[in-house]
């Protein structure tokens, strides 16, 4: 039986019925559409597709930003004519998120040649000039998209990545073989079942009180300052890998903590990061930077980064030498921490 009831849906309570939300009811339209093989295919006659090449999004420019263009089932087969290819290409699509409407939406790479695969990647220079958009790497793009794209371009290049990187059994050294909604694999040999993962990764901003500690890694773009992050290790729990991480990078020891928020993040292969606020002791705030894992730390006043965040384009000016340095950009998840330090000094602690 059917688990989504239409546009109507409706939960029986005492007494008669409860409407369901928009959030819930779309919710379990996407629950649906990824157990559903059938459901799930004929959701693409009527979805829209984002596409990509060898993990790129498809993006043009409007003004001062990209947007990410849809793309009907119609106007991606008639792609796909042009260049030869059926619309079997299609199975290689995944499902990343759906309208309040219920029209889904869907991620396809035409540039990826997994082994398994047996489509061939279309040309990407010929493909941009008959969509009349750029291929454009995320790592480059990610800042100038609107919220709604950012977020379903990093999950589409998530889930393609991950599947790119899955095509065979761990066990048994088979093909594997994804669904149609691209939620899971499965290996046809001994049925072992494999689903995309996370790997959760902490971001935290240290403070003695007046002031934060901000940190350089080696790959930061020039002038650009961060708070302290690490991969959780196998075994810990957050607060213990939050504890870890500073001792190691800074030679600090926290003496309290503080969940904030929590952000998906595409790279280097899909992360979720889970921001924190720790203080340390007054008395105890002599660095000791670990020059393996950073490239420099320091205390900086709230003043200080105040005035930074007020910039519009602090990468720009820093370079010019008017700011001595820069934050990353809003929507990262390290911004709105710094941003939450600068404006809210202390933060209230989760219950224990």
């Amino acid at each position: 039986m059917s688990l989504y009831c239409g546009t109507a849906c409706r939960r029986k309570f005492w007494g008669g019925y409860r409407l369901l939300s928009t959030y819930v009811t779309k919710t379990r339209y996407l629950f649906e559409l990824k157990e559903d093989d059938d459901a799930c295919k004929k959701a693409q006659q009527t979805g829209a597709f984002y596409l990509f090449h060898n993990l790129a999004p498809l993006l043009q420019k409007s003004e001062h930003q990209y947007v990410a263009p849809q793309h009907s089932l119609l106007e991606l087969e008639r792609l796909l004519g042009k260049f030869g290819q059926d619309s079997q290409i299609l199975e290689d699509s995944v499902l990343i998120g759906c309208s309040e409407q219920q029209e889904a939406w869907f991620a396809l790479d035409l540039g990826l040649n997994s082994s398994s695969s047996i489509n061939a990647s279309l040309p990407k220079a010929e493909v941009e000039t008959a969509l009349q958009g750029s291929f454009i790497k995320l790592t480059k793009a990610l800042f100038e998209l609107n919220v709604k794209d950012a977020s379903l371009l990093s999950t589409a290049q998530a889930l393609l990545r991950w599947h790119d990187a899955h095509q065979f059994c761990s066990r048994s050294g088979q093909p594997t073989k994804k669904n149609v909604s691209g939620s899971k694999r499965v290996c046809p040999s001994n049925n072992i079942i494999y689903y995309p993962q996370v790997a959760p990764v902490v971001i935290t901003l240290v403070s003695d009180g007046t002031r934060c500690l901000l940190v350089r890694q080696s790959s930061f773009p020039k002038g650009m300052y961060s708070a302290l992050a690490g991969f959780c290790d196998i075994g810990e729990s957050l607060e213990e890998t939050v504890r870890r991480e500073i001792a190691e990078e800074v030679g600090l020891e926290v003496d309290r903590l503080h969940y904030s928020a929590s952000q998906h993040w595409p790279f280097p292969h899909s992360t979720l990061m889970i921001a924190c606020h720790a203080t340390v002791k007054p008395g105890q705030t002599e660095l000791q930077v670990n020059l393996r894992e950073l490239e420099a730390a320091a205390w900086f006043s709230r003043d200080e980064v105040a005035a930074v965040l007020r910039r519009n384009h602090p990468s720009n000016q820093q370079q010019s030498g008017a700011v001595p340095f820069w934050l990353p950009p809003k929507s990262a998840i390290a911004h709105q921490l710094i941003k939450e330090w600068v404006e809210k000094p202390t933060c209230s602690p989760l219950p224990a």
